[in-house]
């Protein structure tokens, strides 16, 4: 097989054409403006922001992040300044990178607060995008009530459907029983795209105090750990839904983006691995590019559901 010398890494994804399908995670980016020293964010396929609440959240206190074996546990608890505050100060520094997809990911402790944070970044020129997140296991209430309830999923996603100027993304939790169920609810409901998976829920043991590390007791974990589960439940929801799947677990090189895409997902986002290294969204870019090249794959586009299509 002769090396390519040229690869398409262009992927469509909800009536946009994105130069490549690698974006951060939520939370694990902020806004951007940390990032943008290390290299030209107009290089990422999308950016995906922090999670933005109705009011400002001070979140968990600390200790709030715990390394595990093969990742981290955290319990950040969505510390935002708020929605007013994210659009005149955030979201502004965002328009210097014109060719940039912005997706807002939008938290709550209610539907009603969904709805008016959503209501309120329909004023935005920046944003593209939203994403739901009714996932996150290290809130006291909202959150992780909304993921593991198809009904409350459901009512969810239609209140927001009919208030958003923007396409909505929902963001699943992998703590349930039936994955693919949640995803048909979402779907049925309204959704135009599906991002999965968000944290495992996990704990670790101090054990000199013989108490929970977190202050918050539970955490998300996260990295390479809980991969296979994500690449396994991309896998399932791909094959039964028809809006596409942002892949969303321990991706750290362009082989494990590669791996999502494979088994189902247009798209993927890095989360924990920006933590130890600022460069790992390009440099997934990058390897993806080159892994392509060296196994003939021109565009790749064509490795979407490679591993279940006919």
């Amino acid at each position: 097989m002769s090396r390519l010398t040229h690869v398409d890494l262009r992927v469509p994804f909800l009536h946009k054409m994105l130069k490549n399908p690698v974006m951060p995670a939520s939370g694990c980016f902020s806004f951007g403006e940390e990032m943008r020293q290390f290299y030209d964010l107009n290089l990422l396929g999308a950016i995906v922001v922090k999670a933005t609440t109705l009011d400002e959240r001070q979140g968990n206190p600390t200790p709030r992040i715990a390394e595990t074996p093969a990742g981290m546990l955290n319990a950040i608890g969505l510390q935002n300044p708020g929605v007013q505050a994210v659009l005149a100060h955030e979201l502004p520094r965002l328009k210097d990178f014109r060719t940039l997809p912005v997706i807002v990911n939008v938290a709550g402790t209610a539907i009603e607060d969904y709805v008016e944070v959503v209501k309120a970044l329909n004023s935005s020129e920046v944003v593209s995008m939203l994403e739901l997140n009714i996932s996150c296991p290290n809130v006291k209430c909202g959150g992780i009530q909304f993921g593991t309830d198809p009904m409350m999923a459901s009512e969810m996603v239609k209140a927001i459907k009919a208030v958003s100027h923007f396409p909505v993304i929902v963001k699943l939790s992998p703590n349930v029983t039936d994955i693919v169920s949640m995803a048909l609810a979402v779907e049925e409901a309204g959704a135009d795209a599906i991002s999965l998976i968000n944290t495992l829920i996990g704990m670790q043991i101090d054990l000199e105090k013989r108490r929970p590390l977190l202050a918050n007791g539970i955490g998300g974990l996260s990295g390479p750990a809980v991969k296979p589960v994500a690449v396994r439940m991309v896998y399932e929801v791909s094959q039964k839904v028809h809006v596409p799947v942002i892949g969303i677990g321990g991706i750290r090189t362009g082989e494990d983006a590669i791996e999502f895409l494979m088994a189902g997902a247009s798209a993927v986002q890095v989360g924990t691995a920006n933590f130890t290294d600022p460069y790992a969204c390009p440099t997934i870019i990058e390897q993806m590019e080159a892994w392509c090249k060296e196994h003939g794959v021109a565009k790749v586009e064509q490795l979407i559901g490679a591993a279940w299509r006919k």
